[in-house]
């Protein structure tokens, strides 16, 4: 190909790229990270991740685990470090009679914030103290009780459970698990973070907090017009999350389902998604008070939706939609425009691989309700954590994605080469980042202790 050809081919595969992905120097950081105008200001309510798969720890392989990370996050951002946003709804919506529409099983989590003890007393301005002797002070080892006196501030969560309609509360007065400042204030996180996994009975458990970012890509490659390197950068190498995770026995979540012939649906479909009221009132001593409706402003289900296929014109009314619209959307999935880009830019044919638009939309190719829901098939045995391969159904591996999702799939690749089609997979075309910065754990939560804000790094070439 000459030179003039390829120059052309960039200039035209930007373009493609830029309307497809709505590229930008800072409209990205992950997975889906600030993947539309709108949540790209509103980072507390920006779903960066969202998992949900059949638990590989061993002896709880019969639960399933739905994980949603929010925030992409600089562990040295003190004094005001992450948390959670005490005004949004973070939801799970789960369909467990495979019809499309996920409002059989909803699963809620809002966060309280705190002022407390010592810190605030004294009129220290860091949220999270550690030893400072004129305060009294020792490192923060608990969450409640002796050994909290360094929490100035705090979060604690409440969770509502709505089954079919029916709303109960599962359980309040939990504790965040605050971001990890450093060795001095925190000396021992692993063991403060082990006092944040919650044991709600029935075998269900239940996790918020701050974890390291399990997901991985060579940002700047992928979105400087696909211009990849060997060996990739890991971009998100040395940042944070904030995350909550949930576990419940597979019967938990299908509630003895079953169809007319009285066979256990096999399905489960889901997508986590963040929700604001439409107004807020304040009092005459300017404390707000939730007042209106909750209105959806972010989802995710399936990765890299609306980064890949979703039109930069529609990302934003896609965020607010409901799933069981997605017909409103269906020319994006038809007419994949990241193919063409990948065309104009490698020289390779790109033939999509046949029926991913079902499989992103359906359960079954004969379905008529189109609903874009990550869909686990509950009757496929987990693979431990050692034998799970990254390039998951590409490489033999059907327990992952886009059955369900784990936080070792390489997402990034299997949509490049699924898109791409046989030549891509024959290439191994990707972005030469194969793995997450930190080993991951093979127990609840799944996923790596987040980094501390005084020795945190983001190299890894």
């Amino acid at each position: 190909m000459s030179k003039i050809r390829w120059a052309l081919n960039g200039v035209l595969a930007a373009a493609v790229l830029a309307g497809a992905i709505g590229l930008a120097p800072t409209s990205l950081q992950a997975a889906s990270h600030r993947e539309a105008p709108l949540i790209a200001m509103d980072p507390t309510a920006d779903i960066t991740d969202f998992f949900m798969f059949r638990s590989y720890e061993p002896g709880n392989e019969d639960k399933v685990v739905l994980v949603m990370d929010v925030m992409s996050e600089e562990p040295s951002s003190g004094p005001n470090y992450w948390n959670f946003d005490p005004n949004v709804l973070y939801r799970f919506s789960l369909d467990n009679d495979m019809d499309g529409y996920a409002y059989d099983l909803q699963i809620e989590f809002r966060f309280q914030n705190e002022y407390r003890g010592v810190p605030t007393a004294l009129g220290l301005f860091q949220p999270y103290v550690g030893d400072i002797p004129a305060a009294g002070l020792g490192p923060i080892t608990a969450l409640d009780g002796p050994g909290s006196e360094g929490l100035g501030f705090r979060q604690s969560y409440s969770i509502t459970i709505a089954r079919d309609g029916k709303r109960t509360k599962l359980a309040e007065g939990l504790f965040v698990v605050p971001p990890n400042v450093g060795p001095k204030t925190m000396p021992n996180y692993d063991a403060l973070a082990a006092q944040g996994i919650y044991d709600l009975g029935e075998g269900v458990r239940v996790f918020a907090g701050q974890r390291d970012d399990p997901f991985y890509i060579d940002l700047g490659a992928v979105f400087d017009t696909v211009n990849v390197r060997a060996p990739g950068t890991d971009m998100l190498s040395g940042f944070n999350t904030h995350t909550i995770a949930f576990e419940a026995p597979i019967e938990w979540f299908t509630n003895d389902r079953k169809d007319e012939a009285e066979t256990a649906y096999p399905m489960l479909g889901g997508y986590a998604n963040t929700s604001r009221r439409t107004t807020r009132v304040f009092s005459g001593r300017g404390i707000p008070r939730d007042a209106g409706r909750w209105v959806q402003i972010q989802r995710l289900g399936n990765p890299l939706i609306n980064e890949a296929i979703i039109g930069t014109v529609d990302k934003d009314r896609w965020n607010g939609t409901n799933p069981v619209y997605e017909d409103e959307f269906l020319e994006y999935y038809t007419n994949l425009r990241l193919a063409l880009a990948l065309e104009l830019i490698t020289g390779l044919d790109a033939e999509p691989l046949p029926g991913l638009g079902d499989l992103l939309l359906k359960y079954r190719p004969s379905d008529k309700q189109l609903s874009e829901l990550l869909r686990l098939d509950l009757r496929v045995a987990p693979k431990p954590l050692a034998d799970q391969k990254p390039l998951t159904i590409l490489a033999g591996d059907n327990a992952g994605w886009p059955n369900g999702r784990r936080p070792i799939d390489d997402v990034t690749d299997v949509a490049i080469q699924a898109i791409g089609g046989t030549n891509y997979i024959t290439a191994g075309v990707g972005d030469n980042v194969s793995g997450n910065d930190l080993p991951l754990p093979t127990a609840f939560p799944f996923l790596a202790s987040p980094h501390d804000g005084r020795n945190r790094q983001h190299a890894n070439p």
